[in-house]
């Protein structure tokens, strides 16, 4: 929804509005994108405001006499799902992402996502949609107000059969702003909200904005609310937390652009997943497979180290069950995707094999020899290795270009980062392909070259260091602090 989208939207409702033989307007996107919203390179910028700004479009299509259908076939996020808001209908594909996901940039929506989204799909569901930034597919808002019709087909073609009902039934065109939100304990919900949410964002001022937009659209005409969302949106663009979310919304991005690669190079498949080593680290990184819905291979040549290794899998997702942040269901059917073996043998047909074995370079080695002879063709070979050489490790088998560094982080099922190391002979289909897989299992990858500690550990040795001299330079410090002192040049010397 940058400024280019913005005025080329405008520019062609004015043309269907001065067209007397069109009688309806058909608004979709390409491809498997409805919209990803606002373009955020553009905030602050003259293109921010420039008119049609998002809100003035949204006022253009809504205020339209011939009725203005959005064709929802893909993603529909933020600035996006708000034009869609002011549409007169919508239909969506029932597996299209719907989302406001604003907070998670430290703002909230500024083009009346909090006050049109109530009324469409009522309080709560809309405020936990808000405040968490979480997409839903758009079968789960079946029923609402938000879509008149869903399909398992392709919505371009429905929604122009759909116009044309429309305008032969005279339909009147229907505008969300009209709605009223009938929740009798609103107020009420309203405080607990505000109670549980600022508990869990301290430092993140974002999300009880948030709702206090959302209750401006309860308590308040639809224009009074959309003038306090403005306000607050505006509030919020200011704030460090915001500024700072967005520069790590663009790092990532950044990061994830790999630089002299062939748009077009084909990728590999990767179907079948297997980890070599059970322990601490084996057993969150086939969780992360897991999780994503991937068997995984477990292989350990040591029946105890299964057995320990599988506990603490079942123990972990046990856990999560308790917390609330997995269903009982969901935990099992992650537990049936892991399978443990003791042969390589076993493993021969995976399409990636994750070693995850003692940071010793003739461990690693030993293993890598195994791997060239039982692997297939093809299959990708990759080292969780935190500081080893790639290269050597590389060396030891006859197809180095299929070999390639994926270090996690512990507890390897929780931590985003992934660092994943280029060797010198890794194959440009290799590394596309983990960084792709990266996306898949939820985490965030760089891609780091051959070198000591790679990114992670080489920033933490310097800040070990620097507190080391500080600890050298200043008077004696508190107890707690000198323990910290002496556990954390324990791990200096280890490392």
């Amino acid at each position: 929804m940058g400024y280019e989208t913005r005025n080329g939207v405008a520019t062609g409702i004015d043309r269907a509005v001065a067209d007397p033989e069109v009688r309806a307007i058909v608004i979709t996107g390409a491809g498997r994108m409805f919209s990803a919203g606002a373009d955020i390179r553009e905030f602050n910028t003259p293109k921010s405001n420039a008119e049609p700004a998002l809100n003035s479009l949204i006022r253009i299509i809504e205020s339209t006499e011939k009725p203005v259908i959005a064709a929802i076939g893909g993603a529909c996020m933020g600035g996006g799902l708000e034009l869609a808001m002011g549409c007169h209908f919508r239909i969506a594909a029932k597996t299209a992402p719907i989302a406001l996901p604003e907070v998670k940039l430290g703002l909230l929506p500024g083009a009346g996502g909090t006050q049109r989204l109530p009324r469409a799909i009522g309080l709560e569901a809309s405020l936990n949609m808000i405040v968490s930034g979480a997409q839903v597919q758009a079968s789960r808002l079946a029923g609402t107000a938000l879509f008149d019709q869903l399909t398992d087909g392709d919505p371009p073609p429905e929604a122009l059969a759909f116009a044309r009902q429309v305008v032969a039934e005279n339909r009147p065109r229907k505008r969300l702003r009209d709605l009223t939100i009938a929740d009798p304990n609103a107020e009420a919900f309203l405080q607990f909200a505000r109670n549980t949410v600022g508990a869990v964002s301290k430092g993140y001022p974002a999300p009880l904005k948030c709702i206090e937009a959302i209750a401006a659209a309860v308590a308040k005409p639809f224009d009074e609310g959309m003038r306090v969302e403005r306000e607050l949106f505006t509030q919020l663009m200011q704030t460090p937390e915001s500024r700072a979310l967005r520069h790590a919304f663009f790092a990532e991005r950044t990061a994830a652009r790999i630089p002299g690669i062939a748009e077009n190079t084909p990728e590999r498949t990767v179907g079948r997943v297997a980890i070599i080593g059970a322990g601490t680290m084996g057993g969150g990184i086939a969780m992360s497979f897991a999780n994503a819905g991937l068997p995984v291979t477990i292989l350990d040549t040591k029946q105890e180290a299964i057995d320990k290794g599988f506990a603490t899998i079942r123990r972990n997702y046990e856990a999560s069950v308790k917390r609330g942040k997995l269903g009982p269901a969901a935990a099992e059917r992650a537990m049936a995707l892991l399978s443990p073996v003791q042969s390589y043998d076993e493993i021969a047909g995976s399409d990636l094999v994750i070693e995850a074995v003692f940071e010793d370079m003739e461990v690693k080695q030993d293993v890598f020899r195994k791997l060239d002879r039982v692997a297939k063709a093809g299959a990708i070979l990759a080292t969780n290795t935190s500081t080893l050489d790639l290269n050597k490790i590389a060396a030891i088998t006859g197809r180095p270009q299929d070999v390639i560094g994926t270090h996690f982080f512990s507890p390897a099922n929780v931590m985003k980062l992934l660092e994943v190391v280029r060797g010198a002979k890794t194959a440009d289909d290799v590394l596309l392909t983990v960084m792709r897989v990266a996306k898949t299992i939820g985490k965030t990858a760089v891609v780091s070259g051959v070198c000591d500690g790679f990114i992670g550990n080489r920033m933490v040795e310097q800040y070990l260091r620097q507190a080391l001299f500080w600890l050298g330079e200043a008077p004696p410090p508190h107890r707690s602090i000198r323990r910290w002192s002496a556990s954390a040049w324990q791990w200096v010397r280890s490392a």
